[in-house]
């Protein structure tokens, strides 16, 4: 499953280049050097006369402004800079910082402690706290965090506070969203061209929409809440260009599973992932989220795909705020270029206990499965059940193993009970899920993706394997240290519920 140029086996093809400072190797490389100038000029005036154009040289002009890419234009305006390049330190002015209630109490104190117990914050309009990690538990501690952050909005008057108070009905609850990293979305919270910090690794979902987007810890939180800064080192970016037509039986969640396998989960550390092509392109909103989404899983400091009518007709009834996009130049400089023709690749899987532990589902037929669980800002969006109420569709079967549901937001929940699958003669992914023997669709929240609380629905509290839409298949991630999670797409995933084993979905959608 490695590229062409190492596996010659490989059902689909892949070329991978470095490509040093520039985009494209036909183009010429741009480098100046003072001091080797200097050596090379004569001492003698020989011509005041201006030299002919053809033969300027770019090395023997001064310094000459180079193209920048997506990341860099981005970090370049809002650090107030005309110019950057990869490994300089700037600071930036945050659009929006987000966090929620695993990360918010410990922000909020460091704010306090640092600016002072009265301190305001910087701007009470871009600051989105969002509760969804550990909501619907009895846990007293997972609860006193909800009330930290409560405390906080009211004293701060927050705008953006997304509060949840009767844990028995979430519907009682009109402010109450979900997961943040949808929420930010739906809401309106996520715009091109922008910044957009969160205390959570996954804030780079939000680059799905052409702004800089990424997780930082509680220290630059708190810093950013008292001062609306923070400094960063801008990213070299590699570029991602995946061209062909995506196959029915694909979904954005085996096109990142197949990149992280093919680069490991080191393969981008602290380097940008820009994604584009024919078939980024035509991929939803939702589906360009869950690109951006894992790129962390790599080691990716953010995500990045260019905006277009596809942004600008999903924000068009979310957002008044005016924003501007940026592209990357011609000659914008790329650290490497992937390629793959994504009408040859297959559905993939992840293998315990890595991202990168790539296979074909197909390879893993024979591994049995005691669960299948659908949801997190990965995979529990609107899209995503209804690819998955399309397998149990097509199958007319019910499944075999226990199939959890958790909706990333209110919105979502509502969209799987109102929302009709087309082909199914109007019925709804609720419906459909019923009838294929599926859990009840639960509350929103992140759920089990991260384990929580012991009364955690759908926690893996025992040593059972599990084919998941969530991100991380590390030890314990959703619970027990000796659960076994497979990553997959929601297709992948209903097929192997229906089955019992890993299974290709191939064996119900064609």
């Amino acid at each position: 499953m490695a590229s062409s140029a190492i596996t010659p086996r490989s059902p689909f093809h892949v070329d991978q280049k470095d490509v040093g400072i520039t985009s494209l190797r036909s183009q010429p490389s741009f480098s100046f050097s003072a001091q080797s100038s200097k050596k090379r000029a004569s001492k003698k005036i020989v011509s005041v006369m201006t030299p002919q154009q053809s033969e300027r040289k770019p090395a023997t002009t001064g310094a000459v402004k180079t193209g920048m890419t997506m990341t860099e234009k981005i970090l370049a305006r809002a650090s107030e800079k005309t110019q950057l390049s990869p490994g300089e330190n700037v600071w930036v002015n945050v659009d929006i910082l987000m966090t929620h209630d695993v990360c918010g109490p410990g922000s909020i104190g460091i704010f306090k402690k640092e600016f002072g117990e009265n301190a305001k914050v910087w701007d009470r309009e871009k600051i989105v706290i969002i509760p969804d990690h550990y909501i619907f538990t009895a846990d007293a501690r997972a609860n006193r965090n909800v009330d930290i952050l409560r405390d906080f909005c009211n004293e701060q008057n927050i705008k953006y506070f997304y509060d949840i108070k009767d844990l028995g009905n979430f519907k009682a609850n009109p402010d109450y969203k979900g997961v943040c990293h949808v929420a930010l979305a739906q809401e309106g919270h996520c715009r091109p061209g922008e910044v957009l910090l969160g205390t959570d690794s996954h804030t780079c979902t939000a680059g799905a929409f052409g702004q800089f987007a990424t997780g930082i810890g509680n220290t630059d939180a708190g810093f950013v809440l008292g001062a609306g800064k923070l400094l960063l080192k801008v990213p070299p970016t590699m570029r991602f260009v995946m061209d062909g037509e995506m196959p029915d039986y694909l979904l954005a969640k085996d096109l990142i599973l197949q990149i992280i396998g093919e680069i490991s989960v080191a393969g981008a550390t602290y380097k940008a992932m820009e994604f584009l092509g024919s078939t980024v392109e035509s991929l939803t909103m939702e589906e360009r989220m869950t690109l951006c989404n894992m790129v962390v899983e790599a080691g990716g400091k953010n995500g990045v795909v260019p905006a277009d009518s596809t942004t600008y007709n999903y924000l068009q009834d979310k957002t008044s705020i005016p924003y501007e996009p940026v592209y990357s130049d011609g000659q914008a400089r790329f650290l490497s270029e992937y390629r793959f023709d994504i009408s040859k690749l297959e559905p993939v899987v992840a293998k315990p206990h890595s991202p990168d532990n790539r296979a074909l589902a197909r390879e893993c037929k024979d591994v049995k499965i005691d669960r299948v669980y659908i949801g997190s800002c990965t995979g529990g969006k609107t899209e995503d059940f209804m690819a998955a109420a399309k397998v149990f569709l097509a199958s007319g079967k019910r499944v075999k193993v226990p199939t959890f549901l958790v909706p990333a937001t209110q919105k979502v929940w509502m969209d799987v009970y109102s929302l009709p699958v087309p082909g199914s003669g109007g019925k709804t992914c609720s419906q459909i899920f019923e009838e294929a023997g599926c859990d009840t669709p639960t509350s929103p929240s992140c759920g089990a993706c991260l384990g929580g609380p012991k009364d955690t629905y759908a926690r893996i509290n025992e040593p059972t394997v599990c084919v998941s839409t969530t991100n991380r298949n590390f030890p314990g991630r959703m619970g027990h240290k000796e659960g076994q999670i497979y990553l997959a797409s929601p297709y992948t995933a209903a097929a192997s519920a229906l089955t019992g084993f890993v299974t290709d979905p191939r064996e119900f959608l064609l």
